[in-house]
This record gives structure tokens, sequence and C-alpha cells, in this order.
């Protein structure tokens, strides 16, 4: 008797049809650890691009850190997260971790599919700050405190840089502004910029601190990313066929946050088409 194949075949694309309909936000039955790992977007070449991911976002850290320490203005998130960590007491570092995962559940109903990249920008950065203001103090000398602001802002440029080209996922609120963007909220650059006054605004009513170190990131993030950002892009695999003329593939890879009308960046990064978009700071 022969086995009835088309109604196996039919069942399966059913079950392939329904996965398929669910989005990355289902759960799968069953299994939470592999739901999980299923919503993140694979990864590709990790021993390449995992230790530049990691190594990328310490040196955000380590910026934020430093421009924490030199008390003369942060970023916008930045600010946010400091004007929450002194009305609760919780270290700064560990407050960008919340605000982050907040930030990541509002992809929820975006319909945006976060990556390795994205959860490990959520942890490590915050982390690597409460770490380093462990040791780090704000300096009494003017000049040491421009100094440690002049190495926090230059920081961010070679860890946007390995961080964005390791292509593990966008930061989560670049996802956030993509999200919107792409269901007619605005254009990037409109969006971006909303976000990023709200988070400023509000993190200034709450006594963050805004000052010189705000003005500064505002203008050199933009081509202190730029400067760096191609010379650290992980570059997709050369790709041939048999015959001749193949087409190859050997380009610098796109970020995963790169989408509608310029490249966007990781947290921190700016988009490239001009400095009205900031960057959040992925605090």
């Amino acid at each position: 008797m022969r086995p009835d194949t088309g109604r196996a075949e039919r069942t399966a694309d059913a079950a392939q049809t329904t996965s398929a309909s669910n989005g990355p936000w289902q759960r799968q039955p069953g299994c939470l650890p592999c739901t999980a790992v299923s919503l993140l977007r694979p990864v590709t070449e990790p021993r390449v691009r995992v230790p530049r991911l990691v190594a990328g976002l310490v040196l955000c850290g380590l910026g934020v850190a430093l421009m924490v320490a030199a008390d003369l203005g942060l970023s916008p998130w930045a600010v946010l997260d400091q004007g929450i960590s002194r009305h609760t007491d919780i270290p700064i570092g560990t407050v960008s971790i919340i605000v982050g995962a907040l930030v990541l559940l509002a992809w929820m109903p975006l319909r945006e599919r976060p990556g390795l990249g994205t959860v490990l920008n959520v942890l490590l950065i915050g982390v690597t700050i409460d770490l380093a203001l462990l040791v780090l103090d704000t300096p009494e000398a003017t000049g040491a405190r421009v100094a440690y602001l002049a190495l926090g802002l230059f920081l961010w440029g070679p860890g946007s840089g390995l961080y964005i080209g390791a292509g593990l996922g966008p930061g989560p609120r670049d996802g956030l502004m993509t999200g919107l963007s792409a269901r007619g909220i605005g254009s990037i650059r409109v969006v971006r910029t909303a976000i990023e006054v709200t988070a400023l605004g509000a993190g200034w009513l709450l006594g963050g601190s805004v000052g010189l170190g705000t003005l500064a990131f505002a203008i050199t993030i933009g081509p202190n990313v730029q400067a760096f950002l191609p010379r650290l892009t992980v570059r997709r695999p050369a790709m041939a066929t048999d015959g001749p003329g193949a087409a190859r593939s050997d380009g610098p890879m796109r970020s995963e946050g790169a989408r509608s009308d310029g490249p966007v960046l990781a947290e921190g990064a700016a988009l490239s088409d001009g400095a009205s978009a900031r960057s959040d700071g992925p605090t």
C-alpha cells in the first residue's frame, strides 16, 4: 500500500505557512529556550563577528562612563538614564539596561526582529558603565574633565564601527525608529529626532546632565562613526557560481540597522545624511 505522500506534503506546507504567519514574536509551544533563540536573527560567521561586537559595545560603554565622570553633559539617552538614576539611586548602567529592555519590548507590536547584537547592546553597555564608574571619579581639574569628555567622545567612533560593522542586529532604539517609520509615523529623520528630543527633554526634567558634552556629542558622533565604520565593517564572504561571469559579493556588509533613507547606525551613532538624526547613546 503506497503512503499518502500528498497528504503529508500538504500538512507540512500548512505548518510552514502557519509558522510564517505567526511572526517572529509568536511563541512556539513546548520549548521556551528554543522560542527565545528563534526570535533572534541568525548569526553568520560568529567567530569573526561576535568578538568585534563585544569589543565595540565595551568601548561604547567606556565612552559613556568617561562622559559621566567628566560631568560636562551626556548624550540624550544617557541624560535620561542619569535623571532616572538620581531619583531611584539605581546605578546609571543598570538604568540603561532597564530602559533598553523596555524599548526592546516596544518592538513587539512593530514586528521588528532583534539580533544577538540587540540583546548584547542592552546588557553589555550598561554593565560596562557600572564597572567603569567603580574606578572613575570626576576630576577636580577642568582640564582633566575635558580630557575625559574628549576620550569618551572619541571611543564612540571605533566602538560604533565595531558594533555596527559586525552586522548582528540594530540597537533597541534603532529598531524602534525603523519600526515606527516603516508604519508611516514619519521619515527616519523625523522619527529619530522626535525620539531623541523626547529622551533629552525627559532626562533634563529629571535632573540629567545637559551641557557641553551634549552639544559635542551631537556634533561629533556622525563624523566620528563615519571615519571608522567603513574600516571596521565585516565583509560578506565571497560567493561565486560555477559558470563564467559568476557574481561575487565581497563588498562591505550592510549593518542590520541600515534601512530606509540612509544607514541607521547603532546606539550612539547618527544617520549619515545629517546631524539632525542624533544617536541615542546606548543608555
